[in-house]
């Protein structure tokens, strides 16, 4: 394996694969199974569903982004989520990294847009997996029960092809919409994205978040 992929195998202060309730947590889940394809498929499913997708969680610190603490929470948004996915992933063999895009949620509930004035997630976190020879994305945000309360599938991923956000819901309604890929990332790059989020939000909504949470 290349010098530059075994860097994401490393563990991170925020990714914290070497924290012993991940290196039990991967290991529990992943059972009897020595294919990294398939190693990843349950690890995927694990987070995408073990963890409730939950944007109303706290986002401003660096520990709110630890692999760990998401663990031990149970629930939290797509980069915290993502976060955990990749730890799991590092502990297990499997090269992993963090990615980040802006989404447009077409089908977003009128209590999220009032809180937070739009419908454009900036800096939506997705996983990127070193799998037989190639970067494969995942994208375990949202938990099976959350996705079928809104009629939209759950979303699958395969270990061999690339698992982004479903453009339509079960009713050909618009869904969800890439509009900008911001870059792979080692380390959660908690900065950035507080920063990318007061611009894009503005500054005052955003520390009104940080109060209340």
């Amino acid at each position: 394996m290349e010098k530059e992929i075994l860097q994401y195998l490393m563990p991170t202060s925020i990714i914290d694969s070497d924290h012993k309730l991940i290196q039990e947590f991967a290991k529990e889940v992943i059972g009897e199974k020595e294919d990294p394809v398939e190693k990843a498929v349950r690890l995927y499913l694990a987070v995408r569903d073990g963890i409730r997708y939950d944007p109303y969680s706290p986002f401003y610190l660096p520990e709110h982004y630890r692999a760990s603490y998401v663990l031990k929470r149970g629930r939290s948004f797509c980069v915290p989520k993502a976060s955990l996915l990749c730890a799991l992933a590092r502990a297990s063999g499997i090269p992993a990294r963090l990615g980040l895009a802006d989404v447009r949620n077409h089908l977003l509930t009128r209590q999220l847009f009032d809180f937070m004035g739009s419908d454009l997630f900036v800096y939506h976190g997705f996983v990127e997996l070193f799998l037989d020879g190639k970067w494969v994305k995942a994208t375990p945000a949202f938990n099976k029960e959350l996705c079928e309360k809104h009629r939209v599938p759950p979303l699958e991923f395969n270990g061999r092809e690339d698992s982004l956000f479903q453009p339509y819901n079960l009713e050909k309604q618009k869904f969800m919409e890439y509009v900008a890929f911001r870059g792979t990332f080692w380390d959660v790059p908690v900065e950035e994205i507080v920063l990318g989020w007061k611009i894009a939000y503005g500054e005052e909504r955003v520390n009104q978040w940080i109060r209340l949470f």
